[in-house]
């Protein structure tokens, strides 16, 4: 289990990153897909990529990627910077600035468990060329892997962050760490993740912590291992329905989305994708438009049928917010 103590100062910089985090989503991508799950929501992605790794040349000049990304268990805080908060860019800048220390210590634990190529040698050594080669390995692996599934990555993480703001709205930073449940556990000023493989201890001491929602995120959050970097806790969102590329989802889609498309119009509908637009419960969308609970609910259907919407249950209610897809219709 880890238990991460609190502060009233660290409950006062607590906050949820702004949107998908490129790099920590391409890094445990990379764990999803050498891993062992059988989850059906990933399954033709893996298939995919696996795919095109094999026809690609790209797949021995991402054998260092690889090695520093074992199925499970350990791997380096370096390769997911603070930085990467800030885009994709960001965290590639930082990470080709990684000091030579780190980078050695990093390397050494990891080759504690696992075998890794010579390549790891230079790399260790804080050797310019190879934090170069390993950036531009990830740039490829993106391309490939992270890509052309992005939009819906981003719909999966930008759902989340509309329940955790919802959370935070009702009861504050203490209403947004509960609402972790049931991954985790809030109580008396200690967050303690349940499932963590390893028992630790992490003392914020007065720098907050960055919370980051992730698709590809398995089911136990993930927390680096060095306690004086700045602390960041990854964690699980709805998948949402799983993978596909953006333009084979929208071949997959196009008849069944055409006949949910044409049964938005109409005034009603229109509110209630209006309504959701900072997220709202099924009772507050029938009490905002004046009809009744079955009708509000019936309409948020067609429209999460059409993909505008995601629901998510939260206790006793019905929590409805727009996908990226619904946020552009509503916006236009």
């Amino acid at each position: 289990m880890l238990k991460i103590h609190f502060s009233g100062e660290d409950i006062l910089r607590t906050r949820v990153a702004p949107a998908a985090d490129p790099v920590w989503e391409l890094v445990l991508s990379l764990h999803v897909l050498r891993g062992r799950t059988r989850d059906p929501l990933t399954a033709n992605w893996r298939r995919s990529v696996a795919r095109d790794l094999r026809q690609d040349s790209a797949s021995e000049q991402l054998r260092l990627l690889f090695a520093l990304n074992p199925p499970r268990g350990y791997f380096p805080d370096f390769l997911t910077p603070y930085a990467s908060v800030e885009g994709f860019e960001a965290g590639l800048d930082a990470l080709r600035r990684t000091p030579a220390e780190l980078l050695h210590r990093d390397l050494s634990v990891l080759a504690s468990e696992n075998q890794l190529p010579s390549s790891a040698s230079a790399l260790a050594r804080g050797e310019v060329s190879a934090l170069h080669h390993l950036a531009e390995s990830m740039e490829q692996y993106r391309s490939l892997a992270i890509s052309p599934y992005w939009s819906r990555i981003q719909a999966a993480v930008a759902a989340d962050r509309a329940r955790r703001a919802r959370a935070l709205l009702d009861g504050g930073v203490e209403g947004l760490l509960t609402s972790l449940r049931p991954a985790m556990r809030w109580e008396s000023g200690v967050l303690e993740v349940r499932s963590y493989p390893h028992s630790r201890e992490l003392h914020l001491d007065g720098r907050g912590l960055l919370l980051v929602p992730s698709f590809f995120c398995a089911a136990t959050p993930v927390a680096l291992l060095d306690p004086a970097l700045p602390p960041v806790l990854v964690y699980p969102v709805d998948r949402l329905g799983g993978l596909v590329p953006a333009d084979a989802s929208s071949a997959a889609a196009s008849g069944a989305a055409r006949d949910s498309l044409a049964a938005l119009l109409g005034r009603t509908r229109a509110a209630v994708l209006q309504a959701s637009d900072d997220g709202c419960t099924t009772g507050e969308v029938a009490r905002q438009l004046n009809i009744s609970a079955a009708a509000a609910s019936q309409h948020a259907t067609v429209l999460r049928n059409a993909g505008l919407l995601v629901s998510h249950r939260e206790r006793n209610s019905v929590l409805h917010t727009l996908t990226p897809l619904g946020r552009a219709m509503l916006d236009a």
